[in-house]
Parts: C-alpha cells; sequence; structure tokens
C-alpha cells in the first residue's frame, strides 16, 4: 500500500503542474475556454483637434448629447465631411455592443461631438467597437478646389489657376457666391500658380476679406470673400 502511494505522488504533482501551466480558464462552458486578457476602452484625440482649437473653429455650441449612427448609413464619413464635420478623435470599446454604445455615447458628451460614426473593428467577430467623434467647423474658406490641367490651362490662356469643386452651405465660399466650376486666378490681384499657392494665400488672409478674379462661362468676376480663422490642419 505504502509503495502504491509513493508511486501515486509524482504523478499528482505533475498533474498539477500541468493544470498551473494552462492559465486562467472560463468558469462556463468547455474547459478549454480561456480567458482573454482585459483591454480598456482607449480614445485618441486626432491630429490638431485639441480641446482649445475644437472650441475655437466649432460652428455651434456643443449638443447635451451626440447623434449616434453607424459609419454604413447614408454616406457616413464623406456626407458629414461635405457638411462640414470634422473628426476630432476615435475611440476603441472591447465590450459588447449595447455597452459600447453607452461608452461612445457618454465619451461624445465629455469631447463636445455632434456626431457619432459607431462600427466593429473586425468583421468576422465583433470583438471590439470603434467609434469616430465629429464637429462641425466654421470653415476658413468652405470649397474644394484643385490644379488645373494643362489642357484646360491651354485652353483659358492661363498659366496657373485653380477649379472650385464642392461648395459647403453657410461658409465664407457660399456667401460670396461661388460655385462648383468656377475658376479662380487672383487672389487681390495676384495670380495664383496652383492649389497649394491658393491654399496659402487664405492662409495669409485669414481674418480678413479679399477679392478673388474668377472666370465663369468665360465671363470674369470680381468675388469679394471674408476668410476665416484657419486651425492648425485645415481642409
Amino acid at each position: 500500500m505504502t509503495r502504491r502511494i509513493a508511486l501515486l505522488v509524482p504523478i499528482l504533482i505533475l498533474l498539477l503542474l500541468a493544470g498551473c501551466a494552462s492559465g486562467p480558464r472560463s468558469t462556463s462552458g468547455s474547459s478549454d475556454t480561456i480567458v482573454p486578457s482585459k483591454i480598456e476602452p482607449r480614445y485618441d484625440i486626432a491630429p490638431g483637434r485639441d480641446d482649445a482649437t475644437v472650441a475655437l473653429m466649432r460652428a455651434s455650441p456643443p449638443p447635451t448629447e451626440p447623434v449616434l449612427g453607424s459609419s454604413g448609413e447614408s454616406g457616413g464619413e464623406a456626407a458629414l465631411v461635405a457638411q462640414g464635420y470634422v473628426r476630432i478623435g476615435t475611440g476603441r470599446y472591447p465590450m459588447d455592443e449595447a455597452a459600447a454604445r453607452e461608452a461612445a455615447l457618454r465619451q461624445g458628451q465629455q469631447v463636445g461631438a455632434e456626431r457619432v460614426l459607431f462600427h466593429v473593428e473586425h468583421a468576422a467577430a465583433a470583438d471590439a467597437w470603434i467609434a469616430d467623434f465629429y464637429v462641425r467647423f466654421k470653415l476658413p474658406f468652405g470649397a474644394t478646389f484643385r490644379d488645373l490641367s494643362a489642357k484646360e490651362r491651354q485652353l483659358l490662356g492661363r498659366d496657373g489657376g485653380v477649379e472650385i469643386g464642392s461648395v459647403i452651405s453657410g461658409t465664407p465660399a457660399s456667401r460670396a457666391n461661388l460655385i462648383a466650376g468656377d475658376y479662380v486666378f487672383e487672389i487681390d490681384g495676384l495670380p495664383i500658380a496652383d492649389r497649394a499657392a491658393f491654399q496659402s494665400g487664405l492662409k495669409r488672409s485669414a481674418g480678413r476679406a479679399v477679392t478673388l478674379t474668377v472666370v465663369r462661362n468665360g465671363e470674369t468676376l470680381k468675388r469679394m470673400v471674408r476668410i476665416g480663422a484657419m486651425p492648425g490642419a485645415d481642409r
């Protein structure tokens, strides 16, 4: 009997050591399910979107609660950008969907977000949810613009300039009656070489009115635009 006990002791010790090496396991379900390590929720501020900049550039006071939507509905981020919204930060929430939505709404209230786009990080397994937070900015200019092609410059008889793209309502560009398809060749009588030069000219003119020389349907027009304040990283 004593000999049998002596033989069983090493075996029991080996079994106990094997159980310890396998790590923590779930208290329910299969005994082979390992409990994952806890990952805390995280919020990252977008570059150039610190609290002071957001407070300076926001078009209206923070709402009581942001509007929560999905990144896949109604055009998602592209639709918000077209309305003048700017992403100010992103949150990651490794929890179930209901808890993640509540956490995203609380985060949105803390940062003064107006819109929140919510989506799952991995399509196959909803192990973490992502929320992007947006605030509508007072856009300094409020329109997109692009360089002219060599062919366009030749047809227009110009060495530089830009073409206006989409114009956001309620912005300086909109109030100056600029429309998509306008060609802009001068700021206060100074020629515009290209898109980069036009962007620099707008930044130099922040906070004051400038006169743009515009060609629309072959007609040369003058449009006065009051440029707004520029954030650290503008569109």
